[in-house]
């Protein structure tokens, strides 16, 4: 166990000196986020690609990484069937540049392995030799999201404390809480020492989005004496749905939505940009009212 735990740590050095070095040195710097759950099913790929075409809607720069190898879907919710992927990365036929596709509103997005089952544990050299290649990516992007799978896979963790900043999702659901609470446990044994966030997705209102985070706030703090913070949360929303089944992105199809908003408002926060948001809302409700009432 030790053994396994201390690779896990040379990995992460490993990764982190590469983002650190090869990505963040940029004039204005690349903020590298990764996204992650505890569990699958809570809405976190469909969740990570709204936010990240709501980061370019603030005139950012964006490239989302579909790190969910194996069970990739960004392009699938897109309907886009690009011709390369990770898998052609990963063996060499193709660099990350050849496979970075053009998504909705300027938003680029690297493609992942769907079905390929081995690219979920990637091997020490292997995970080293991706961070290489992904350095290819440097000076050309504002925000780097990193989607990743569900679980505690060793890729998953690798992503997850190499990145300074980590978005944990979780719903409402007892054993999403217990799982998001499992991942960031995990982490903190592992020494991680940057910023987690919690996004509370499909909740009823905000009181049950602050109950949740509560909840998981309390037992972070006593039990892993560690801090998180509450980045936003997204009510359940039937115009996610249909997007879903549209294979459209949420944010695009229904920009007036309530989910649409909660995404839009938690985009303001990490681009530090909520006055702008606050001094729009006014109008911005104004002609949403609007537009529902003509529909």
């Amino acid at each position: 166990m030790n053994n396994q735990a201390d690779s896990l740590r040379l990995i992460v050095k490993q990764m982190k000196n590469s983002l650190h070095a090869q990505i963040n040195r940029t004039k204005k710097g690349t903020r590298v986020i990764t996204i992650s759950s505890g569990k699958g099913g809570v809405g976190k790929s469909n969740l990570s690609l709204n936010l990240a075409l709501a980061l370019t809607d603030f005139k950012q720069k964006v490239i989302l990484l579909d790190a969910d190898m194996g069970l990739a879907n960004i392009d699938v919710i897109l309907g886009l069937t690009p011709l390369y992927n990770l898998a052609h990365v990963m063996v060499g036929e193709k660099n990350i540049t050849d496979i970075i596709t053009e998504g909705p509103h300027g938003l680029k997005i690297i493609p992942g392995g769907s079905g390929m089952q081995e690219l979920a544990n990637l091997k020490e050299w292997e995970l080293e030799n991706f961070l290489t290649k992904l350095s290819k990516i440097e000076g050309i992007t504002d925000y780097l999201l990193i989607d990743t799978g569900a679980g505690l896979s060793k890729t998953v963790l690798s992503f997850a404390l190499a990145a300074d900043e980590l978005i944990v999702v979780t719903t409402s659901e007892p054993t999403a809480i217990t799982d998001a609470y499992g991942l960031i446990k995990t982490l903190c044994r592992q020494d991680y020492l940057g910023k987690i966030y919690i996004v509370v997705n499909r909740v009823s209102s905000p009181k049950e989005a602050a109950i949740v985070f509560n909840k998981l706030k309390i037992a972070v703090n006593r039990f892993l004496k560690h801090n998180i913070d509450f980045l936003g949360y997204v009510v359940e929303d039937a115009k996610v749905g249909q997007a879903v089944q549209d294979q459209k992105a949420f944010i695009i199809e229904y920009p007036h939505a309530t989910a649409s908003h909660n995404l839009y408002s938690i985009a303001a926060k990490i681009t530090d940009q909520e006055d702008k948001l606050q001094q729009n809302n006014g109008l911005k409700a104004f002609f949403s009212k609007v537009y529902q009432y003509f529909r």
